[in-house]
């Protein structure tokens, strides 16, 4: 099976030597410190359809980013195709190989087609309920689906599309979504379930390690209906397969308006309080953090100048993104940080940062006092 590797990935970042602290080691592979989203709101607009990534995956990978980060349902495939079209177009011409990347996708909710069918209910008859992947009763108001059956079924649709032997890290998406209807012991229960499957597809070499990317489940106060405590999940792993378990991965929000998981204490690893960044540490999980720019929603007015001077008292970088991506890059436990661009040019300037290095500890903690 053909996947990320530490030497070819070790051998990626030493052609961006220059780079100012921008790679950083996990699980023997170097990660760059920005990884590429594809995620695009609103997927049932049509202008979701007009546009590709491929050239904006084709720039970031030409340009040191090496982790790049979709799901089955962006786009209902179609990011993932387009990634497929990049990376294989960068092979065939030598830039690059296979195992210099560190490839992400993500199962749960429920991908469609495109173009759209007529009727979505026919479709999910047709595809899931009738070929036995779930039930009714397993999809959570009409888009969320957690069966083993159906993510094994997502998984081998992603490495369809994106035309690979297997996925480096396989997120389950959301999970949160079926916290509410089932309850946090039925819901273990089922995650249980989930990570057998997972590591039957490691054992296979469908996917090389697995995970969870959530939204808001790990940062919602412990007596939230929505809230997840990693270090269950971390239990229900090793039960399943030990200490070598294959489950390394979280993958949640932050950004200087979202900052829950550096700055507060919602988690509980060995009875001790902590936060989000604090339990990935002490359970041994990577976390890749993703809405870097919230959605463009940062931008609505410009940054204090306070905050401007700490992230970059050199004012080298030109601009607010620059300085969103600078702040979440020097977050002291996050491994990657991921945005989302389609435009080369856009992407070009993000690296920028990559000409200073990141802001040390002490200096980077004085932007919460501001």
């Amino acid at each position: 099976m053909s996947y990320a590797t530490a030497q070819s990935t070790l051998n990626y970042a030493k052609k961006f030597s220059h780079y100012q602290d921008f790679y950083i080691k996990h699980n023997d592979l170097i990660f760059s410190k920005l990884g590429l989203g594809t995620f695009n709101k609103e997927p049932y607009k049509e202008e979701n359809y007009v546009f590709h990534y491929i050239e904006g995956v084709k720039e970031a990978i030409r340009n040191g980013i090496n982790l790049i980060d979709t799901a089955s349902n962006y786009r209902y495939g179609q990011s993932e195709k387009e990634i497929a079209i990049a990376i294989k177009e960068l092979i065939n011409d030598g830039e690059i190989s296979r195992e210099e990347l560190i490839v992400c996708s993500k199962a749960g909710f429920i991908q469609l087609d495109y173009p759209f069918p007529k009727n979505p209910y026919t479709w999910i008859e047709d595809n899931i309920i009738s070929k036995k992947l779930a039930t009714r009763e397993d999809i959570e108001l009409d888009q969320h689906c957690m069966t083993p059956a159906f993510l094994e079924w997502s998984c081998k649709k992603s490495l369809n599309n994106l035309q690979l032997d297997s996925i480096d890290i396989y997120f389950l998406h959301n999970p949160e979504m079926q916290l509410i209807s089932l309850g946090y012991k039925k819901f273990l229960k089922k995650i249980e379930k989930v990570f057998e499957r997972f590591e039957k597809m490691v054992n296979s070499g469908q996917i090389k390690y697995y995970g969870v990317a959530v939204w808001n489940a790990l940062i919602n106060d412990e007596n939230s209906k929505e809230h997840i405590n990693l270090e269950d999940l971390v239990k229900i792993a090793v039960k399943i397969a030990g200490r070598d378990h294959k489950f390394k991965y979280i993958q949640t929000p932050f950004n200087l308006a979202k900052t829950s998981i550096y700055t507060i204490p919602t988690q509980i690893v060995t009875k001790e309080r902590c936060t989000v960044v604090q339990a990935a540490h002490r359970l041994g999980l990577g976390l890749i953090s993703s809405s870097s720019l919230l959605q463009m929603n940062l931008f609505k007015r410009s940054f204090k100048s306070e905050i401007g001077y700490l992230l970059d008292s050199k004012m080298v970088l030109e601009n607010d993104i620059q300085l969103a991506l600078q702040f979440v890059r020097s977050t002291p436990g996050i491994i990657s940080s991921l945005f989302a661009s389609k435009v080369p040019v856009h992407i070009k300037s993000n690296l920028e940062i990559t000409k200073i290095k990141s802001v040390p500890r002490v200096k980077y903690d004085l932007i919460y006092k501001v």
